[in-house]
């Protein structure tokens, strides 16, 4: 499983797809939301916008599983 670091207290699904290497754009998400292929926390997402917090699990069928990481301090 990979993982998927952020510094502020929540990203956007689309965001998350995008650091994760899924999808190119932003916009691509609808495609997969649309053949309910992403799933958050075990619960079919359908928001592009849903938020994601540390300590969350996405997984979108068929592509890879990330789990969202605090970012360590440098």
């Amino acid at each position: 499983m990979n993982e998927i670091s952020i510094r502020t207290e929540f990203i956007k699904l689309q965001q998350a797809l995008k650091l994760s290497g899924i999808i190119g754009q932003g916009s691509d998400v609808k495609i997969l939301l649309g053949e309910g292929l992403i799933w958050v926390n075990g619960v079919q997402a359908t928001e592009r916008g849903k938020k994601i917090r540390v300590g969350d699990h996405i997984e979108v069928k068929d592509m890879g599983e990330f789990s969202i990481i605090a970012a360590t301090e440098e």
